[in-house]
């Protein structure tokens, strides 16, 4: 994520999630669930990179929050009103779910308790609005070791290969892209793999690179088919 202070969102997702918050530096905060180890896929990590850019559309990505009962999506909710959270109106409409805003204006679900989120963690899913879920599927299933679990003209599901954490969606939606990100995916090849060849082989599955500056940066920016910007990490 993108923010103004990333100190400050950071603590927010912290308290949202429960998670523990690191920083790698200034402008950097970093959010993991307590004793988390990578590449352990129980859990969606978030990295809050400070940038000075206002939030000015409605963001293409955003997370959806597990509830367990009704109640607890009550709770939540209230919860999230007292540590800065906000209602948000997206044009929703009359649905069961609670869409938010967090300090910086960024947009997320509080959903009603479905059994398909059960032990996925505080963090039912990463959804990302598309044109093409159909399309969007084929490339991120090629991009992860993660498994498609079910492709429809108007969305698409994945989730870990081993059953655990969060699922990454893809939804179809009327709106096109028109700004950078506020929130994109970061991927990281395992430990020991070669960056190089991993870069090569998301561009041969359709990735491009973005027209950006990359002097100040030590990682690889790259772009999904319909233009989503993500960066590919280091092994580590």
């Amino acid at each position: 994520m993108k923010a103004q202070d990333d100190a400050a969102l950071g603590r927010f997702w912290a308290e949202a999630l429960g998670w523990g918050v690191d920083s790698e530096g200034p402008g950097v905060t970093n959010l993991e669930p307590v004793g988390f180890a990578y590449p352990d896929p129980v859990a969606v990590c978030i990295d809050i990179v400070a940038r000075p850019e206002p939030k000015t559309v409605k963001n293409r990505v955003h997370l959806d929050l597990a509830t367990t009962s009704t109640a607890h999506q009550a709770e939540l909710v209230a919860r999230l009103k007292e540590l800065g959270a906000t209602l948000a109106d997206v044009g929703q409409g009359d649905v069961p779910w609670t869409v938010m805003a967090d300090p910086e204006g960024n947009e997320f679900c509080v959903l009603e308790p479905r059994p398909i989120y059960q032990g996925t963690g505080p963090i039912a899913a990463v959804v990302v609005d598309c044109t093409d879920p159909r399309g969007m599927a084929r490339f991120w299933n090629e991009a992860m070791d993660w498994t498609l679990h079910e492709v429809t003209e108007d969305h698409a599901t994945m989730r870990s290969a081993q059953g655990v954490g969060p699922y990454l969606e893809f939804l179809r939606t009327p709106d096109t892209k028109s700004v950078w990100n506020r929130v994109h995916l970061d991927v990281c090849p395992y430990p020991g793999d070669d960056l190089a060849a991993e870069a090569a082989r998301l561009r041969a599955l359709g990735a491009t690179d973005p027209d950006i500056d990359r002097s100040a940066i030590s990682w690889t920016v790259l772009a999904d088919p319909e233009g989503n910007e993500f960066c590919l990490l280091s092994p580590r």
